[in-house]
């Protein structure tokens, strides 16, 4: 398949605490939990015959994208957006120094919900 990630919209869901999009009929999601002061990212999820063509990516960027508008801590429960962090340095910024311990240490998973 094909895809322009150009043309993905991703759209965000606040009473469903989700970001997601859809492409061919098939949804991408990226569920949360928005506190006042961070969001908790647990959980991202692409349909098989779409793996790989870079949505979850496109995901994690508009929920960081987010997060920065709104002055957010980010909690990276989800094991792809943690991933995701660690090769993104633009949003280091957005985890306490615990988390972006955690999320540097390839092992590590994010120190507090």
């Amino acid at each position: 398949m094909d895809l322009d990630l150009s043309k993905v919209v991703v759209i965000h869901d606040e009473e469903a605490h989700r970001f997601e999009s859809q492409v061919v009929g098939l949804r991408s999601f990226m569920n949360y939990r928005r506190f006042p002061d961070r969001i908790v990212i647990t959980h991202t999820e692409v349909p098989p015959p779409l793996e790989g063509h870079g949505l979850a990516g496109k995901l994690a960027r508009t929920a960081l994208d987010f997060a920065h508008a709104n002055q957010l801590r980010v909690v990276p429960l989800c094991p792809y957006v943690a991933d995701y962090l660690r090769k993104h340095a633009e949003y280091h910024d957005l985890l306490s120094p615990e988390d972006l311990q955690s999320v540097m240490s390839v092992s590590g998973g994010p120190a507090t919900p």
